[in-house]
């Protein structure tokens, strides 16, 4: 099997080129039409900050979103628009940035978003929502494993949704960007979902598109039968706009997610 063929998802995707600069474009938007607070810090990197998207009104409670790139690309300044749907349905939005691979390994990223977490939960009262896309959902899922957060802020969260979450480390150590990764067998164990006990209190829905690699839809099976949760296969979607549902008030994870 071809693994790094398997895990790239842009050359199997019509147009991919075009998304990262329409998200971007999009975002910038966004955040001018609401008055987003930028740069607000969790930590001391130069990463460690996150934006705030607030609802008109008192917020309902608190929505984290922690964009994908698989560890190695991107940050926050890309995805304001899929605050969106949260937004328009009373909830204040959260989306840091956190370092990336080499520079830190997939363990040190899951600890700067469970600050980031942590330090938003401070400011925002009331339930947690999480959610993330890719590797995005890989972090936002392990947020729920035993031990990872503390007790009081891991208790404030209601509902976690991975989406097109990798959550079975393990074939990404036979791809090239394991080079980058410098995932081992240790760290896969401790760091994929799959094998991490979630908190029984909290509500899941994994996430993943219909028209996404065969490794993706198995990677969101994995982590449902894993914990038990419930598996949405949104139709005619691939691993690019399986997330347009966060910008649309009106969708699918509207209603089931946020109402």
């Amino acid at each position: 099997m071809d693994w790094d063929d398997a895990y790239a998802n842009a050359a199997h995707i019509a147009g991919a080129e075009a998304y990262p600069p329409r998200w971007a474009e999009e975002a910038a938007a966004y955040r001018e039409e609401t008055g987003a607070e930028i740069d607000l810090p969790y930590g001391e990197g130069l990463r460690h900050r996150f934006d705030v998207m607030r609802p008109k009104g008192i917020a309902k409670g608190l929505f984290v979103f922690v964009h994908g790139g698989y560890w190695l690309r991107f940050d926050k300044s890309s995805w304001s628009h899929f605050a969106r749907a949260a937004v328009a349905q009373g909830w204040a939005v959260v989306m840091p940035s956190y370092d990336l691979a080499p520079s830190v390994r997939i363990s040190e990223i899951t600890k700067q978003i469970g600050q980031a977490v942590c330090r938003a939960a401070e400011v925002f009262e009331g339930p947690i929502i999480l959610s993330g896309h890719s590797a995005g959902g890989h972090l936002v899922a392990r947020m729920i494993c035993e031990g990872v957060l503390p007790v009081n802020v891991a208790h404030r969260i209601t509902r976690v949704v991975p989406i097109s979450p990798v959550s079975d480390l393990r074939p990404l150590m036979k791809t090239a960007m394991n080079a980058d990764l410098k995932l081992d067998a240790a760290e896969c164990g401790s760091e994929s979902p799959v094998f991490g006990t979630p908190h029984a209190h909290v509500d899941v829905t994994v996430w993943v598109g219909a028209e996404e690699r065969p490794v993706f839809l198995d990677q969101a099976r994995w982590l449902a039968e894993a914990w038990g949760c419930d598996l949405f296969v949104a139709g005619g979607k691939h691993h690019f706009d399986v997330i347009d549902a966060l910008a649309d008030p009106e969708s699918d994870f509207a209603r089931m997610v946020l109402g």
